[in-house]
């Protein structure tokens, strides 16, 4: 019997989904579709395949019809490997923005080239955020991100924007290399704004010196679920013993952990190192 948190959480959830998926889809027909730009990702390649028809058949094919085809793949990869409940939430969010793209008209904010780049890319962003604080995803390319980034631990957005450079540039060869450039700054855009907002896959090294080790450790321990290594080191100032503890943690995790331990000892030296890539075990957080 499901509590009344799961009920609120799957709302929450829902709601979440919604307001990612409309946000994306009013993109997709007016700053997207405004500057002829193609998004990147399976959206972008949507976006390719639907101008190639128009191109070869003067026919513009179902935006949702292509994209439900393209991520029929990817969702059976995520199915198997990332989550049952985090797929299905992805297929949500896919069929809605799939829908919802069909059904509203085109609208035009601006005709600025670089201003619909801009833009369109920071709403990009915002939308794929919400959906991956939701615990889902857009489909396509971020399921392959997110499995990349469970699977082998790698911060693997820039991958993907690699990735997104080939589309774009069989777009440019085929419909011209100015909405090809535009459409570059567009996913540029994104993707930055992307690792802004959305920190779960990074993560930082914490080196704390402190007088409450055993506190702190348990701390970091309940916050995180990760470990801790205790160094003991002489402060060359003072030569007197202290004590250093060695913690990896998710880059989203920081702002608690930090807050904790200045609670706990307000006179505790924080070192932050960004981890750029890692190898052994390392708690991840399950999707679903």
């Amino acid at each position: 019997m499901r509590t009344k948190n799961q009920v609120i959480d799957t709302i929450k959830r829902t709601m979440m989904i919604i307001a990612a998926s409309l946000i994306m889809a009013v993109n997709l027909k007016s700053f997207v579709r405004t500057g002829g730009l193609v998004p990147g990702g399976f959206n972008g390649l949507t976006v390719l395949i639907q101008e190639i028809c128009v191109l070869l058949w003067k026919v513009e094919p179902p935006f949702s019809v292509i994209n439900f085809i393209l991520n029929s793949i990817p969702v059976v990869i995520s199915f198997k490997f990332i989550g049952k409940k985090f797929t299905l939430y992805s297929c949500l969010m896919i069929v809605l923005t799939g829908l919802v793209t069909d059904l509203v008209p085109v609208y035009v904010v601006t005709t600025d080239p670089l201003l619909v780049a801009v833009f369109g890319g920071l709403f990009q962003a915002l939308a794929i955020s919400i959906c991956l604080f939701s615990g889902a995803t857009s489909g396509g390319t971020d399921f392959i991100a997110i499995f990349l980034s469970e699977k082998f631990g790698i911060d693997s957005w820039n991958y993907i924007f690699a990735g997104n450079v080939v589309i774009l540039a069989i777009a440019g060869a085929l419909f011209g290399w100015d909405k090809a450039l535009y459409s570059i700054i567009f996913q540029f855009t994104s993707t930055q704004v992307l690792q802004t907002l959305y920190k779960r896959y990074q993560k930082q090294t914490l080196l704390i010196v402190t007088g409450k080790p055993d506190e702190i450790y348990e701390g970091i321990r309940e916050i995180t679920n990760h470990d801790a290594t205790l160094i003991k080191g002489i402060g060359c100032y003072r030569k007197k013993e202290c004590n250093i503890l060695y913690s990896v943690v998710g880059r989203d995790e920081v702002r608690h952990v930090l807050k904790f331990v200045k609670e706990t000892d307000p006179d505790a030296f924080i070192n932050m190192i960004r981890t750029e890539s890692l190898s052994g075990r390392f708690y991840q957080r399950p999707n679903d």
